[in-house]
């Protein structure tokens, strides 16, 4: 005997959802809810601006793809006398707008391969 024939049939799903609701009701259930996310901050505006910035410029972009590291600069391994000892993780990720950063460098590039027609192996 099977014990998932005689289960199956019987499972049903419960929902609290309310199919009449007006126009009325939907602000006040918004105003409970709270948010994900802080809607201003400094955070925030930083990530805004690096979002906006336009890569417009051949020597802007040059000088963005050399600050801008491709790897994390962190990562590292500790060697003595040539076994690793540990080994540090990169810790870019932890950077509040490291994928604000890493969107201006692709853009950059992007740019420089794009627009301009140059070779931007040297980045990579």
């Amino acid at each position: 005997m099977k014990v998932y024939h005689n289960t199956t049939r019987k499972i049903f799903l419960a929902s609290w959802v309310l199919l009449n609701q007006t126009q009325q009701d939907a602000p006040a259930a918004q105003m409970h809810r709270p948010s994900a996310k802080p809607e201003f901050g400094i955070l925030q505006s930083i990530r805004r601006w690096l979002d906006n910035v336009p890569i417009r410029d051949r020597q802007l972009a040059h000088r963005l793809c050399k600050f801008i590291p491709s790897q994390c600069p962190f990562e590292r391994d500790v060697k003595l006398f040539g076994k690793t000892l540990f080994h540090i993780p990169p810790m870019c990720k932890l950077n509040p707008v490291y994928e604000e950063l890493v969107g201006l460098r692709f853009r950059a590039l992007c740019y420089l391969a794009d627009e301009c027609g140059e070779d931007v192996t040297q980045y990579c």
